[in-house]
């Protein structure tokens, strides 16, 4: 396994981890409001809010990264989708997910 390739399963198996802890906040809140104060039920729904935002934002990511595996696999992990050139290796160490060259992530 390469380099980037375990990078990228290390943080597949993280997002996992998240995504577990974070199970709680996804709940449905509670209509009962003798239970739960309006005011305290608000704050459940925002936080409720946050945690499927957070959930979204994990699943962008978890795309991001098996497209990146894919191109793994394919022998084409490092260059852009978009022009084929190679990707700098610092941009790639900084997030090994990365599928555009700086040129076309500017859109040059």
């Amino acid at each position: 396994m390469t380099e980037p390739e375990a990078a990228l399963r290390a943080r597949l198996a993280a997002l996992d981890t998240e995504d577990a802890a974070g199970q709680q906040g996804l709940k449905t809140v509670e209509l009962d409001q003798q239970a739960v104060g309006r005011l305290s039920r608000m704050d459940a729904l925002q936080n409720q809010a946050m945690a499927q935002a957070t959930a979204r934002r994990r699943g962008a990511e978890r795309q991001r990264i098996i497209a990146a595996l894919a191109r793994v696999a394919g022998d084409e992990y490092g260059y852009c989708v978009t022009c084929g050139d190679a990707i700098a290796p610092a941009r790639l160490a900084t997030d090994p997910a990365i599928a555009l060259c700086a040129a076309c992530m500017r859109g040059e």
